[in-house]
């Protein structure tokens, strides 16, 4: 691989001393997340005789390194009343176990008892979702409490709540995905079905425990006194109920099983994207921390990210000249074939002779998007979405060009895109731009941003002057004269409120993006969700419906 850039270029330089800065919040707020419930907690758990949840998914694995989380930053943020609940008290990610790859649940203990917050049911439905869709074997490593009581009303009974994930459970053993189900710890109420609902159902003998009513409640509903072995244990469920398939000595022994459970299974029927062999990019990944601006409204050339990113030679550019704030081609990421949709951030000149702004959409760039949409999903090529957008072209020359048509067209195309879809938010995700660049509403198979991504329905400084405008108009409309110093004041305070909203953090703390990634990784996310799309075979005819032309 090439470099590009020499250490004398100054604004490459400020560039990427920026980005270092971001890299280091990142790390050191992923190192804390991932400590779970912090070491007291580890310790506590860990004198039972029990792995942490990230310990077990570490041995489960070929290797640790191709693990892609889904979920990190899950919560962050939130139910701090409660003490907060990193990565939602549960982990899930995709990894290879016994050469399959497989999505794995694995519940954290170290985190309020690996009790299920709303966040956590959110998490366990998307790592569903994604087996589903690809049809990926799905481990649960079940280790809980149960349903945060306190906020029980969140949780337990809308449709997309905790008893979702036994109806999922239902549905992918109708569609034959396999589900492995270790029981290593706790496993109270109507979590209970969990396991038993899974193909195949193990338990973890001193440790793990399987009931509907737990000894207290036992008692209380029914005046029975017994003990959590007699009442749900490995040994009771393993010789007597007949509940759990294997009576397993401890977390590495039950771990080990699954892998040859794994090691056994047979290959399937596979969607078949073209792959050849795999070449690295021409230039060095690590230079993209230096391409993308410091300052988010400062352009940049799309085609410097593309080139970091896709196999060595193999962009080639669908329409070049025409629609040029959005750039579409075909190419190769580590050998599969893809299509790329990306916005373009440099200011353009069009074929009229008029300035483009970068980052928008104007109406041939849709158009173009939406053709090549279509011929994607004609000849059965996954896209990839590269998001840096601040919307669509406004005003009347724009109205009057039909931008709403246009735009129309291009969000049709990639809502009723029958071929895996991919999104990597790399900057800014604005408003409607969002939805025409396949955010998370329009059913991403993956979908991860960079720690340079903000999402929102408009920038920060448009939406705080639109925000002061209306608070002060509310405000006056009572009476109030607001002078000079407290509208800058209440800017201010508009402005970093908005601003804690848009973090690629905020977004990633409600699943809006199932993680926060590094630019360098983001060839091997890329790569292992073309692969995993490929073991699902059944894809739908494209059919995008009405659309204007």
């Amino acid at each position: 691989m090439k470099k590009k850039y020499e250490d004398t270029d100054i604004q490459f330089n400020i560039n990427e001393d920026s980005f270092r800065e971001l890299v280091r919040q990142w790390k050191a707020k992923s190192d804390k997340i991932k400590l779970g419930g912090g070491e007291k907690s580890i310790a506590k758990h860990k004198a039972k005789g029990k792995w942490t949840a990230r310990e077990r998914i570490n041995y489960l694995l070929d290797n640790k390194d191709d693990f892609i989380e889904i979920g990190t930053f899950a919560a962050d943020g939130m139910y701090e009343e409660y003490g907060g609940c990193p990565s939602a008290g549960v982990v899930c990610g995709i990894g290879t176990i016994s050469g399959k790859k497989c999505m794995i649940v694995a519940n954290d203990a170290t985190v309020k008892a690996g009790a299920w917050f709303p966040m956590a049911g959110k998490k366990n439905l998307r790592a569903q979702e994604i087996a589903m869709e690809n049809h990926l074997p799905i481990i649960y490593l079940v280790d809980s409490a149960g349903v945060f009581l306190p906020m029980q009303a969140e949780i337990f009974p809308d449709k997309e709540h905790f008893g979702r994930i036994f109806r999922n459970n239902a549905v992918m053993s109708s569609m034959g995905i396999t589900q492995i189900a270790a029981i290593m710890g706790p496993c109270v109420a109507g979590g209970a079905y969990l396991p038993i609902m899974s193909d195949e159902a193990l338990i973890v003998d001193g440790t793990g425990s399987v009931f509907l009513a737990g000894p207290y409640l036992v008692k209380s509903a029914i005046g029975e006194d017994v003990d959590q072995e007699v009442l749900g244990g490995a040994t009771m469920h393993s010789t007597i109920s007949g509940v759990t398939d294997y009576k397993m000595p401890d977390d590495k022994t039950c771990l080990d099983k699954i892998k040859s459970i794994i090691g056994m299974q047979g290959d399937k029927p596979k969607a078949g994207f073209n792959r050849i062999k795999p070449a690295l990019p021409e230039f060095d990944p690590k230079e993209l921390t230096g391409i993308i601006p410091a300052d988010r409204t400062k352009p940049y050339d799309m085609r410097e990210v593309i080139l970091r990113i896709i196999d060595n030679g193999t962009w080639d550019e669908y329409k070049e000249g025409y629609g040029q704030s959005i750039l579409t081609g075909y190419a190769r990421i580590d050998g599969w074939a893809v299509g790329i949709v990306a916005n373009q951030r440099k200011i353009l000149r069009s074929a009229k002779g008029e300035m483009q702004l970068g980052g928008v959409i104007y109406s041939d760039s849709a158009d173009k998007a939406a053709r090549f949409i279509m011929n994607c999903n004609q000849k059965r090529i996954p896209l990839l979405f590269l998001q840096d957008v601040t919307g669509f072209m406004v005003g009347s020359r724009s109205e009057q060009g039909g931008i709403i048509k246009d735009g129309a067209k291009m969000v049709n195309a990639v809502a009723n895109s029958v071929v895996p879809k991919f999104t990597i938010v790399v900057g800014n995700s604005y408003g409607a731009g969002n939805y025409a660049m396949c955010g998370k509403a329009y059913d991403p198979r993956l979908i991860f941003a960079w720690p340079t991504a903000q999402i929102a329905v408009m920038g920060g400084a448009q939406a705080a002057n639109t925000l002061l405008q209306i608070q002060v108009s509310a405000l006056e409309s009572k009476g109030k004269t607001i002078d000079p110093d407290e509208k800058s004041k209440l800017l201010n305070e508009i402005t970093d409120r908005y601003n804690a909203q848009t973090s690629p953090y905020f977004a990633a703390a409600r699943l809006w993006v199932d993680d926060i990634i590094l630019p360098a990784d983001t060839r091997k996310v890329i790569s292992t969700g073309i692969e995993i799309a490929n073991m699902n075979p059944e894809i739908k005819p494209f059919n995008p419906g009405v659309i204007q032309v």
